[in-house]
């Protein structure tokens, strides 16, 4: 950020809805977002999901339960959501929040049609979840016994 710019906007609220499975983010300039937890686990900010450049990223599958467990803060400028897939090493910036909740729409169509591409689905595959004793996503699913929902 070139040193004239305005600095971005700080969370004033942050708050986790499980039951309806988004983060609110609301800022100081007045804008609020509601982030699918799906979105953010699946555009993590991760190397996992984004790789180490361009090209690597990991098409995300199976996510479509996921919800965010625990939400710690990283220092002034960022929180760490622990997902229910176990996935906890993404650090979510407060201007990388804004972008997700700003380009929600584009980023929802381009992952889907990335699933489609792939043959993919959002829907976690039980076997596997059941069969390797990991969760599926699921709150109640924690460590296996994803056969029986």
């Amino acid at each position: 950020m070139a040193n004239d710019q305005v600095a971005a906007s700080l969370p004033t609220a942050l708050t986790v809805h499980v039951k309806s499975k988004v983060l609110e983010v609301g800022y100081d300039n007045g804008n609020e977002y509601r982030i699918p937890f799906e979105l953010m686990r699946v555009y993590s900010p991760s190397a996992e999901v984004m790789g180490h450049g361009p090209g690597q990223e990991t098409l995300q599958v199976g996510k479509r339960h996921v919800i965010i467990e625990s939400l710690e803060p990283v220092g002034h400028y960022a929180v760490k959501p622990k997902f229910s897939d176990g996935h906890e090493s993404g650090i979510f910036s407060w201007d990388y929040l804004a972008w997700l909740g700003e380009n929600q729409d584009a980023l929802w169509a381009d992952y889907l049609a990335r699933m489609t591409q792939a043959g993919a689905s959002r829907e976690p595959d039980l076997s596997i979840a059941a069969s390797s004793g990991g969760g599926c996503g699921k709150p109640s699913c924690g460590s296996g016994g994803c056969g029986s929902h």
